[in-house]
């Protein structure tokens, strides 16, 4: 398939109905429906999630994001008694266990170094100083330790056009089965569909799951501004690939098995480790990779994701994956039968 040439950013536009953003997760995660995309054809077919089986083979590897949403969300108050919010993004580069973060905050006028916005009587949050594109340094002050303080005050942070405030059930459902590594802010929603037992009967099959991290930031929900793809900036995102992924993945390749990205952030991390002739690297960084229609993937055979949304990075990069014509035409066929969009919506898997 001939990669598609530069798009515009008004390429990725198309208008959504309100009423099919799920703003509740599925009754059961792998009831979801799925719709199945033929990359070489255009055919579409319609599934559920747990019927994703039968296009796995024996001596595939699935690749999982196995990060952790952390209750990142902290409400509080400002000095004069007016609310203010802290998003924690990612902990600033220093000692292990350190009590300062890159995080995002609003009112953002009114929030100025050496401010402190009060969470709780057993925490606080200071603004230390002003990072770039309006991100602030803040330090978390408690006699709690950090991960115990988030536990205890922190909310789910659900994207902002899920318009509710998240309930008990989000702190189970927006988070994958398998997720174990504290550092995210928004799930990698692909993974939000496999149950234990669909893991179980994919590995029964032959079919190997690989587990690296990258942890998603606030950036993902941004949409691309100009319509230039190229003026955009991609937000960093830190990622591990461990040892074992690297060997497994380079495997698979050599018995001739399909290398399944569950998600963008899966294609993304491999795509930025992978050398020209698609070999895995192992080890640790962070990544700005921005793929869009006309780059070549070197690692990534098959993509189970979600529905995206218009003009963004992760619409791009699957219409990279699949074809713009043939994904923006799935997605019109997902919109006339009233499939379910974004983070708690239903998944694609292309093929």
């Amino acid at each position: 398939m001939s990669p598609d040439p530069e798009l515009r950013t008004s390429a990725f536009d198309y208008p959504l109905p309100r009423d099919l953003i799920a703003h509740q997760p599925a009754a059961r995660r792998d009831e979801s429906r799925l719709l199945v995309l033929d990359r070489e054809t255009g055919l579409l077919r319609h599934r559920r999630f747990h019927d994703i089986i039968e296009f796995f083979q024996p001596g595939d590897t699935l690749v999982v994001n196995e990060t952790r949403v952390i209750p990142a969300r902290l409400p509080g108050t400002r000095p004069s008694g007016a609310p203010a919010e802290v998003l924690l993004v990612r902990p600033i580069p220093g000692e292990p266990g350190s009590d300062r973060w890159e995080a995002l905050v609003r009112p953002g006028s009114k929030l100025k170094p050496g401010t402190r916005v009060r969470v709780a009587d057993d925490l606080a949050v200071e603004i230390v100083r002003t990072l770039e594109h309006g991100a602030r340094e803040v330090r978390l002050i408690s006699p709690l330790a950090t991960r115990e303080a988030l536990a205890k005050h922190g909310r789910v942070p659900l994207p902002p056009y899920i318009e509710r405030e998240p309930d008990a059930e989000d702190t189970v459902r927006y988070q994958t089965v398998y997720a174990t590594t504290d550092g995210s802010v928004a799930a990698p929603t692909a993974g939000l569909h496999f149950t234990p037992a669909l893991l179980a009967r994919l590995e029964a099959c032959g079919v190997e799951m690989v587990r690296l991290v990258l942890h998603v930031g606030p950036g993902t929900f941004r949409p691309v501004e100009s319509d230039d793809p190229t003026a955009h900036v991609m937000h960093a995102e830190d990622y591990i690939v461990p040892d074992a992924a690297a060997s497994s993945i380079a495997e698979t390749r050599l018995r001739g098995g399909s290398v399944w990205a569950v998600g963008t952030t899966v294609v993304r991390t491999l795509e930025t480790v992978a050398s020209a002739e698609g070999v895995v690297r192992a080890g640790s960084g962070s990544t700005r990779l921005f793929i869009r229609p006309g780059y070549r993937f070197r690692v990534v055979d098959r993509l189970i994701t979600n529905f995206h949304l218009p003009r963004s990075t992760l619409l791009m990069l699957v219409s990279a994956f699949g074809g713009h014509a043939a994904v923006m035409n799935a997605y019109a066929e997902a919109i006339r039968l009233r499939y379910r969009f974004y983070s708690y919506g239903d998944a694609m898997a292309l093929l």
